[in-house]
């Protein structure tokens, strides 16, 4: 419990209540569900749905504080593209406040913003696809400041638009603003939007993964992961503390690089993975993927994409290149086994592999829920052993086809001993309590 509070308070400062989902990944950016009274199975027909609320398009999930959920999403209107903010009641999904700005898309997948919003005590804030990054009032949705990481910082925008969500750290708010001066990653006052630090920079664009803060050695580091490079960096000022070079395509970057003990695990769609050592003098490399492509015969262990893999008791989870759910030795690298079932299943595009076929894993106690890209919620353990299925539910229909075929690509938010998941017509919130 004593390093559960720690972690808690170098992750997450303010004060939020256990049963919160007030960020991407949760109260601790770590994807886990902490909430007990949780069903063990689902019943007969699924879970309960309590309400559903219309929404526009995009990749952000929902985010819960309080009394309310809070969920970004596109507008592709004739008076004028906009993106927008609501915030809805967690009782019944009524309408509470929206704010809204308009937004002219100009990069790849343009069906809403990418990142979740994050609330920290009276204030919620939001990154839009294009790079507008504003801090609201959680009462009214007032705007209290805002910056563009375009027109304030030059920053180039990533070809999937921005998704670097930013991270609350004590007094500041940390961005990885792509900004192409030394201000790649900055810090703001989280009050007032004023300028702390910025730091580093790059040829390679800023990438998709989410800034952490982590614990090695006894120092706190602020891990940034952008197209050429694995950072470590001090996080009351950004001054360089190592980096280890990790050219990745396309910079690539969304998993959230993962620490387990002493080690941090990084995993790239074209590149594989990594698995490091930091320490309060530098970092190590302990093993490294020798895929050949991140095609299914060209990978020998882990070639994620978008989700965040998962590690306990020495074993990593995660979800390949093709849809393939994997257990994988920490200490090596080594393929304990893979499964499809609760990704994509037997389905192929045009008779090959799904490429790109996803699940967010949000591991609860000894089990593990998966929200995949069909929009079904599993129940499920996952071990050495291999996958073992308990239950599987229709949360939303998959309505997103820009990647071919029909998919949910948004990560679910877990609270109140509910789930709330969205697609592109409606963020549904069902019941989970036991």
């Amino acid at each position: 419990m004593r390093f559960v509070s720690l972690i808690a308070l170098l992750i997450a400062p303010s004060a939020i209540p256990a049963d919160d989902w007030p960020q991407f990944q949760g109260p601790m950016r770590d994807g886990i569900w902490r909430e007990t009274g949780i069903v063990e199975k689902f019943p007969d027909g699924g879970p309960k749905k309590l309400w559903s609320a219309p929404v526009g398009l995009g990749y952000a999930g929902p985010a819960v504080a309080g009394d309310c959920v809070y969920v970004m999403d596109f507008l592709a209107a004739e008076g004028g593209a906009k993106e927008r903010t609501q915030c809805l009641d967690i009782a019944d999904g009524k309408l509470l406040w929206k704010d809204e700005y308009a937004a002219k898309y100009s990069v790849q997948y343009p069906a809403g913003p990418r990142c979740t919003p994050l609330i920290d005590g009276d204030r919620v804030y939001t990154l839009g696809t294009m790079g507008e990054l504003r801090c609201l009032n959680c009462k009214d949705g007032a705007l209290k400041w805002r910056k563009n990481y375009v027109a304030d910082f030059a920053a180039k925008v990533p070809i999937w638009g921005f998704s670097t969500h930013p991270l609350v750290d004590g007094d500041a708010l940390i961005c990885v603003t792509g900004g192409t001066k030394d201000n790649l990653v900055m810090a703001f006052d989280k009050l007032t939007g004023k300028v702390l630090w910025q730091k580093e920079s790059t040829e390679a664009d800023c990438g998709y993964t989410a800034p952490m803060i982590y614990e090695f050695d006894g120092v706190r580091m602020l891990i940034v992961w952008h197209g050429a490079a694995v950072l470590g960096l001090d996080p009351a000022t950004g001054k360089r503390l190592w980096r280890h070079e990790f050219k990745t395509n396309y910079a690539l970057t969304a998993p959230t690089p993962v620490k387990s003990g002493e080690y941090l695990f990084v995993t790239a769609f074209y590149e594989g993975p990594l698995l490091l050592k930091p320490t309060a003098t530098g970092v190590a490399l302990i093993w490294k993927g020798n895929g050949k492509s991140e095609k299914p015969e060209g990978t020998d262990k882990l070639h994620s994409i978008i989700p965040t893999p998962v590690i306990r008791d020495g074993t990593i989870y995660g979800v390949c290149s093709y849809g393939e759910l994997r257990g994988l030795e920490l200490a090596t690298g080594k393929r304990l086994w893979e499964t499809r079932k609760p990704t994509v299943g037997t389905a192929t595009n045009e008779g090959k592999p799904t490429r790109w076929g996803n699940a967010f894993l949000n591991p609860h106690e000894d089990r593990t829920f998966l929200f995949n890209e069909k929009g079904e919620l599993i129940l499920a353990k996952l071990s050495p052993d291999g996958y073992e299925e308990i239950s599987r539910a229709q949360l939303v229909k998959p309505l997103n086809k820009l990647a071919g075929r029909a998919v949910v690509w948004s990560p679910p938010a877990f609270a109140h001993k509910k789930c709330f998941a969205r697609n592109d017509a409606e963020v549904v919130c069902v019941d989970l309590a036991k």
